[in-house]
């Protein structure tokens, strides 16, 4: 795929007249209007994206990108790189944090090396290696356009190898040491927003590491962007993750396939950002599962339009909060299918006065 083909991605926006359709048939369970609130807006979205108000979710997936990030030389983490490969080697196994949160529920995982610092690849994980990490974006470029493309598209043809595979719903996920480093690179970038509004402690830093990642970040912009720049194809390939390009991917996918996309945290949102601003309306098919902890989130929450569900303070990343959300569904598809209808009851039916 080339950059061109790229932006002439064409997406179909969900069908709103399914969404209505789902609207009425919550409308008409034994309930208040809007009872389940963002549930049910979240529920009337899925519908008009898989094109049904009869749709399972029984199937559900979660792809994880995992890559190392040049710019952890700088300090900016409190671990080092190589924590990257041992927490996907535990992914590999279903023993990291994800995974145990899994372990009784049927969720589909699949582990992408798009771009660890090794010279193979865990057991259990796809090896989609795009180049082993980044280069360090204070003094260069973190990766070539054609590695950046290639990561796109490595996330795309993972959403269609899940759907082909049956599953109607994707959640995101990540690891990578440095990646909210390279995280808040971009959402300054993209937002205009100083380094200092958009960056946030990670997996735990102190007052003088939270202080030398914003001045690394700030430094680098300088150099990068001196005059600004919001192109977010540059700004992903000049500091940018690779696991972060893999998510974009998904993003894109999950438009173009006509699949509703979970969102995690901090570092998956900024490729959700990412995948709009390369190809406009792929927000569409996005949900939103958690406000995390990291001080951009709001922020993007807030470019994409779109309202979390969960607020946990959570910033844990691999797709922990993201899966959050799949019993949460099961428990308001279980009220979607089978809630019992006004018209099976003497109560009478409540009357809607709003538009929403």
């Amino acid at each position: 795929m080339t950059k061109s083909e790229l932006h002439n991605i064409k997406i179909e926006m969900p069908d709103p007249e399914l969404k209505a359709q789902a609207k009425k048939k919550w409308d008409e369970l034994a309930k208040p209007i809007d009872g389940l609130g963002s549930f049910e807006d979240t529920v009337c979205k899925i519908a008009g994206i898989l094109g049904t108000v009869d749709f399972d979710l029984s199937e559900k997936g979660l792809i994880i990108m995992c890559a190392d990030n040049g710019i952890v030389e700088e300090g900016v983490s409190q671990t080092g790189k190589e924590v990257t490969y041992e927490v996907a080697a535990l992914m590999g196994r279903r023993k990291s944090s994800v995974g145990i949160m899994l372990k009784d529920y049927p969720a589909h995982i699949l582990t992408v090396d798009i771009g660890i610092d090794s010279d193979d690849t865990p057991e259990g994980v796809l090896d989609r290696k795009v180049a082993k990490g980044t280069k360090n974006f204070l003094y260069e470029s973190a990766m070539t356009g054609d590695e950046a493309l290639k990561a796109i598209e490595t996330g795309m043809a993972c959403v269609k190898d899940f759907k082909d595979k049956g599953n109607s719903i994707i959640a995101t996920g990540e690891m990578g040491i440095g990646n909210t480093t390279t995280s808040s690179a971009l959402l300054s970038v993209l937002t205009g927003l100083e380094p200092a509004k958009c960056t946030g402690r990670g997996a735990g830093l102190s007052d003088e590491g939270l202080s030398r990642k914003i001045e690394v970040i700030e430094k680098a912009l300088a150099f990068h962007f001196p005059e600004g720049s919001k192109d977010a194809f540059d700004a992903l390939c000049r500091v940018g993750g690779l696991d972060i390009a893999g998510l974009t991917g998904v993003f894109i996918g999950g438009a173009l396939y006509k699949v509703p996309i979970i969102i995690d945290g901090f570092i998956s949102m900024v490729a959700a950002l990412i995948a709009n601003r390369l190809v406009p309306g792929c927000s569409e098919y996005m949900i939103a599962s958690h406000m995390g902890k990291e001080i951009g989130m709001k922020v993007l929450s807030e470019e994409l339009g779109l309202d979390p569900v969960i607020y946990g303070r959570l910033a844990l990343g691999e797709g922990t909060g993201a899966v959050m959300l799949f019993p949460l569904l099961d428990m308001v598809m279980s009220m979607y299918k089978s809630g019992t209808n006004f018209a099976d009851t003497p109560i009478e039916e409540y009357e809607r006065f709003d538009s929403k």
